[in-house]
């Protein structure tokens, strides 16, 4: 019996051993899991705080340069700078408008001629002038004038296509003429801000009596800031104005080689109904 007691007060204290080293070893291994999150929390917040200055830093210079525009903007004078920058917005609308009429107008050519062709074989002349009208482009305009002369004769259809297709690239290159003259107002009126700038200065250069080196700089300095901002708009303009002929010649192609298709279409039509 004693022996039993024995045993029991022995695997009793061997096991409180074990469970006190079990905590003496678990408790270094919280404190390290315990400093690794307070670790990856200050990396967190170090982050955090970085990217708040790349923030700041990139609104501070969104403001500067904002702030410099506007600066050089009443140095240049405010009523040259005002008709540059009017200019620019004028010329702007009228290449954007061009720009999203000569979208709208696109038209899938090869698409729309085999409408065609299946409309003249399907229900001739009035459901391939069906088809036309129910197709936005200049190309479909064209195709349901020569369709609206087809019986008149193959001739006379080619002669109203080739008119009707004079109109339309007349309408394509509607307004290009007034973002021309934006272009070539833009740096005339920054040359005359220079002259006029140039003669301010050397006024002040006479009433002073005397030759300030500070004072020629400085009115050069703000009579030249017209002449570059006219400058800037009618590079600005030059590049919409070259997409927009860029855009028309090659809706211009397409248009006679389409129109050359449909001749050949009424001419197979005619041929077949004899």
């Amino acid at each position: 019996m004693k022996k039993l007691f024995t045993l029991i007060a022995v695997f009793g204290m061997l096991t409180i051993g074990a469970s006190k080293i079990a905590v003496a070893q678990d408790q270094p291994a919280d404190t390290a899991q315990l400093e690794q999150a307070a670790d990856t929390a200050q990396m967190e917040e170090a982050d955090a705080a970085t990217e708040m200055e790349k923030v700041e830093e990139v609104a501070t210079e969104g403001q500067g340069l904002h702030k410099a525009i506007k600066q050089k903007f009443i140095e240049g004078g405010a009523g040259f700078m005002a008709s540059v920058l009017l200019a620019l917005i004028l010329g702007l609308a009228l290449a954007i408008e061009r720009i999203l009429y000569l979208n709208f107008a696109t038209t899938n050519t090869e698409k729309l001629l085999k409408k065609v062709e299946e409309a003249l074989e399907s229900g001739g002349i009035e459901a391939a002038k069906e088809v036309c009208r129910s197709t936005r482009g200049p190309i479909a305009s064209i195709f349901y004038q020569g369709l609206d002369r087809a019986n008149e004769g193959i001739e006379v259809a080619e002669k109203s296509v080739v008119s009707y297709g004079s109109v339309q690239m007349g309408l394509l290159e509607k307004n290009l003429s007034w973002i021309s003259l934006f272009i070539a107002i833009a740096p005339m009126l920054g040359f005359m801000g220079t002259v006029i700038g140039m003669i301010q200065a050397f006024d002040a250069i006479r009433i002073a009596g005397d030759v300030n080196a500070s004072l020629v700089a400085g009115g050069i300095g703000v009579a030249l800031i017209t002449t570059a901002s006219g400058l800037i708009v009618a590079v600005i303009l030059q590049i919409f104005y070259n997409y927009i002929l860029s855009k028309i010649d090659s809706m211009v192609v397409d248009m006679e080689d389409s129109s050359i298709s449909l001749i050949d279409l009424l001419v197979k039509y005619n041929l077949k109904n004899k």
